[in-house]
């Protein structure tokens, strides 16, 4: 497998990255082809999407206030936080644990980092139909079959930094199921399933970093997975009760919304 950094200008609302990816490829003289990943920051997607929120134009509740001064955070930014949360379950300094879209994730996503001043970033919208539309985008000028991959990053309890964190894929399978199958002493597999998509996120992650590396998008070739016409988001999701971390979490009182 070959990863390639795809360096480019500064994203914009309104960018158009299909076309920034495609001249990013050409000018390194490589050829995007049938069966390739493309790998594109979630952040770089979410400001395509416009979905900036201005600090200052919400008012913080009651709530957030609380929770700000628990976790020596500013109020603004925890009424954000609570307005894109399906539970908040608790915290640390700097950070709320919170559940949107079926994944655990610090503070929903919603991040100051790589913001223009005093706007936060939040999660993209409608990941898998943009990843669709991506990879059909690039079908339609290319004539080539990619898949796609947003990209975000994550915490594991009880390790120290971020991973990456397949955040919705288009065009290949996100799972591969290990338990028909048997392991080198012959022994049946019971509950093994390998996330692929998460693997391939963090292969990208490590490229696109963390900081000002400017390098939204990687080029993914021969990755070991099986494309597909349609993915069901579902297949990368766990019941909460099934979860081995979530099914031991219960949300505050104060911060449950829906």
């Amino acid at each position: 497998m070959q990863l390639f950094g795809l360096q480019t200008e500064l994203i914009h609302p309104k960018s158009d990255i299909v076309s920034i990816i495609l001249r990013e490829i050409e000018k390194q003289k490589l050829r995007i082809e049938d069966g390739d990943v493309v790998a594109i920051a979630s952040k770089t997607v979410a400001t395509i999407q416009n979905r900036l929120k201005k600090l200052d134009s919400v008012k913080p509740s009651s709530k957030a206030r609380k929770l700000a001064r628990r976790y020596h955070l500013d109020p603004e930014f925890v009424e954000i936080v609570l307005l894109e949360a399906e539970e908040v379950y608790g915290g640390v300094s700097k950070a709320l644990l919170t559940l949107k879209n079926h994944i655990l994730t610090a503070n929903t996503g919603v991040d100051r980092k790589n913001a223009p001043d005093g706007y936060v970033v939040l999660w993209p919208k409608d990941p898998f139909k943009t990843a669709e539309k991506i990879s059909r985008e690039i079908l339609a000028r290319t004539g080539k079959r990619v898949g796609v991959l947003i990209v975000d990053s994550r915490v594991t309890p009880l390790r120290m930094g971020t991973t990456g964190l397949a955040l919705a894929v288009a065009g290949f399978e996100p799972v591969r199921d290990y338990r028909s199958c048997k392991d080198l002493y012959g022994h049946s597999i019971s509950i093994t399933r390998h996330a692929l998509a998460d693997d391939l996120a963090s292969a990208a992650h490590l490229i696109m970093g963390e900081s000002d590396q400017q390098t939204p998008a990687v080029l993914i070739k021969n990755a070991p997975i099986k494309f597909s016409e349609k993915v069901d988001p579902y297949t990368m999701i766990i019941p909460q009760e099934q979860c081995l971390f979530a099914s031991h979490l219960q949300p505050r009182a104060v911060t449950r919304f829906r």
